[in-house]
């Protein structure tokens, strides 16, 4: 699965330094050529012998311990690798990647790198919850790091939470469908393959006359990136779209429209076929009882607009769905979790992915965003703020996980 893949693994201070034992050997299993780096810290755990005979090549662990003199060690690790992998990942270890810090191998290493880096972190519960670390993981996001959440359970602490580090077996599953993502070499890469997959994106505009509109400041970031996100893992992919200046991504059939009554003519044709529909659009609600044929002259005083109401199209579908997933958006500005769980209901979604649109970085035009998952039978996940095309990829794994475990 990992032939001829080199991957950089930086171990960090942490009893979950014996899971990274496994995985160096569960990724040379899979064909992987894999290098340590380890802190002071982690060598109070383990020895890097262990590493050593795993990976079956020198570990490092000092700047200034140059193995080969024709080379710079770090500069030549950070250029080496495909992958970077910080597992597990302190606290400590987060907050200087966050604020650019390189006191040590690993962090000179991770500044030097230009291939992916992927962070596990493992801590106690409280400390995961923590503002500060929660702000440096949204810094890194920010930057491009992506994340494998810790899981649930037993600490080392003796607390019950989310802090300890993923297992190695699906940390190996996730950096083979990062690779094989590239080549579409298997299904497990592509979960969507054979399906078709509708996506509504950006705003809609609602005419008065012939050079006025109504309309809102959705720029289309978000649904492009879900478009691209479920294209990338297979699905074939329709893209109906408000006006928006967005470039459309690979491999995804584009339906431009304008107005309400248009996105849901578009929608209406495609939805007895689709699989999953995605509604991130953000479709007017209203539009002008009355359009004017002609310009409407400016008159004295103050002019009144009579409006009615546009169909409300994720009502629509969730009353005509039989085989379908339906997924809505919300974008709110207060009370996200009641308006996102009255919506769930009343509209007869799947999954209400909600975002506070009055939060800096999450709002309409910005290219970054925070959402909260609620789904049926109380589920509910948060993401962190992150680019809306990380997060969109993210979104999509993580409903394609859930929709595995209710079969």
């Amino acid at each position: 699965m990992l032939m001829n893949k080199n991957i950089l693994l930086c171990v960090t201070g942490g009893i979950a330094v014996y899971k990274s034992v496994a995985l160096v050997s569960k990724l040379v299993q899979a064909g992987a050529s894999v290098k340590v780096i380890m802190t002071d810290s982690a060598k109070q755990f383990v020895q890097p012998l262990s590493f050593q005979v795993m990976s079956r090549n020198d570990v490092y662990d000092d700047t200034f311990d140059e193995k080969d003199s024709r080379v710079i060690a770090h500069i030549d690790l950070a250029d080496w690798a495909d992958l970077v992998l910080v597992a597990p990942a302190t606290a400590n270890v987060i907050a200087k990647m966050a604020n650019g810090l390189a006191d040590d191998m690993v962090t000179t290493t991770l500044l030097a790198t230009t291939a992916p880096i992927w962070v596990a972190p493992a801590m106690n519960v409280h400390m995961y919850d923590h503002p500060a670390v929660k702000r440096n993981i949204e810094q890194l996001a920010l930057d491009g790091v992506s994340f494998i959440e810790p899981s649930e359970g037993f600490l080392a602490c003796g607390y019950v939470g989310k802090g300890r580090l993923e297992e190695p077996e699906k940390i190996v599953e996730l950096v083979s469908a990062f690779f094989n993502e590239k080549t579409g070499l298997t299904q497990e890469a592509r979960p969507l393959a054979g399906k078709k997959v509708v996506v509504t994106a950006g705003p809609t505009r609602e005419r008065i006359d012939p050079v006025r509109y109504l309309s809102n400041f959705s720029s289309g970031k978000m649904g492009f990136a879900m478009a691209e996100a479920v294209a990338k893992l297979g699905a074939d992919t329709i893209l109906i779209s408000g006006p928006v200046s967005e470039k459309v991504p690979e491999n995804v059939h584009y339906i431009p429209v304008e107005s309400a009554q248009d996105m849901l003519r578009a929608v209406e044709n495609e939805f007895p076929t689709a699989d999953w529909v995605i509604k991130s659009a953000a479709v007017a609600d209203y539009r002008p009882a009355v359009v004017h044929s002609k310009k409407m002259k400016k008159q004295p005083g103050n002019a009144v607009l009579e409006l009615e109401r546009t169909t409300d199209i994720l009502a629509t579908l969730g009353e005509r769905k039989t085989h379908q997933l339906l997924i809505g958006f919300a974008a709110e500005t207060n009370d996200v979790e009641t308006y996102a769980k009255e919506k769930l209901a009343r509209k007869n979604a799947d999954y209400i992915l909600a975002n506070d649109v009055s939060e800096e970085g999450s709002g309409f035009g910005t290219d970054t965003n925070r959402i909260h998952l609620f789904g049926k039978n109380n589920h509910y996940h948060e993401f962190p703020q992150m680019t809306k095309s990380a997060l969109a990829m993210d979104i999509v794994r993580k409903i394609v996980e859930l929709e595995r475990e209710r079969q």
